[in-house]
């Protein structure tokens, strides 16, 4: 049987039978062999769903312009990500090329969205707009710009469409600690400390990434607070549980920009329905002997709590 590509190139988030938090880090890109293909070999990931989720993403930004927030002295930062993940998606996909066509002066190109602009570095009258939501329309990722002072990181700017079960604007200009406050046993067992330590240790040109898995009801990238009296209601009825309940993993990366130092969180989320992690016997059951031993607040945490007996049944028939 030849598995979809969705499930070929699906970041896979387990390793072995038991899961529990940790700062779990690696350079990246490095590309990860599963048991149904490959995944990883690029920072971006631009293949199937590009034009969707940024078609999505633009209507959900229209919507709520909320969605893109940051505080004034982070202005740099956002043309200092921007050129990053513009280079960066030049180099990943032919469609898309970014030139220098003089002193601060750049051309960016991307056929796939009919997109062409010129625009002076740091000038965000030639750009048109804030150059953070510029980057945001040509990126799957969400994006968040971390702020180092005083030998803490705050989070003081971003956009996130695609959040679950949190809102950019509520944690505009947290801590690190405070951003990670709902996490269970992540403080009791140091991991959030450990990875800020981490992260103020990155070198200008560093990339990293980690992976976070959880759950959504139907294919609903937008899982923010701001949208919670949607899918909130439907976590209550889920019917068909292989159709409509997806593992929903995010891979996050971790990057020291090199003209600000501000540290870009990348957040690409993926979503696979049970149906389809099922095609794949080895992902069956390993996610049956995590789920079955993971603690109860982790499990709720994750959205399985309530669920785990049918869930557990459903997958080990």
């Amino acid at each position: 049987m030849t598995l979809p590509e969705r499930v070929r190139r699906f970041p896979w988030p387990l390793e072995g039978d038991r899961y529990r938090y940790g700062v779990n880090v690696e350079a990246a890109p490095r590309a990860h062999r599963t048991a149904a293909g490959e995944w990883g070999g690029t920072v971006l990931d631009p293949h199937a769903g590009y034009e969707a989720e940024l078609t999505e993403r633009a209507e959900i930004l229209r919507r709520d312009p909320g969605r893109h927030v940051e505080l004034p002295h982070m202005r740099a930062a956002g043309w200092d990500a921007l050129l990053h993940l513009l280079a960066e998606a030049a180099a990943t996909d032919p469609a898309m090329t970014l030139s220098s066509t003089g002193d601060r002066e750049f051309h960016w190109e991307n056929s796939r969205l009919g997109v062409s602009r010129r625009f002076r570095f740091g000038d965000e009258d030639s750009l048109g707009e804030p150059p953070l939501r510029f980057a945001a329309s040509q990126v799957n990722d969400d994006l968040v710009l971390l702020d180092e002072r005083e030998g803490r990181l705050f989070a003081d700017a971003g956009v996130v469409t695609f959040a679950s079960n949190w809102s950019i604007e509520f944690v505009l200009g947290m801590s690190f600690t405070e951003l990670h406050g709902p996490v269970p046993r992540d403080l009791a067992d140091g991991a959030i400390p450990r990875a800020e330590r981490f992260l103020l240790g990155l070198q200008p040109g560093d990339c990293y990434r980690r992976l976070n898995w959880s759950s959504t009801v139907g294919h609903r990238l937008d899982a923010s607070l701001e949208t919670y009296d949607e899918w909130g209601a439907e976590r209550g009825s889920i019917g068909d549980l292989g159709e409509t309940l997806h593992l929903r993993v995010e891979v996050q990366h971790l990057i020291r920009l090199p003209l600000t130092g501000s540290i870009l969180f990348l957040i690409r989320t993926y979503l696979l329905p049970m149906r389809e992690l099922a095609l794949v016997p080895a992902w069956r059951e390993q996610f049956a002997a995590v789920l079955a031993e993971l603690p109860d607040e982790m499990a709720d945490y994750k959205g399985y709590g309530e669920i785990r007996p049918e869930l557990l049944e459903w997958l080990r028939r």
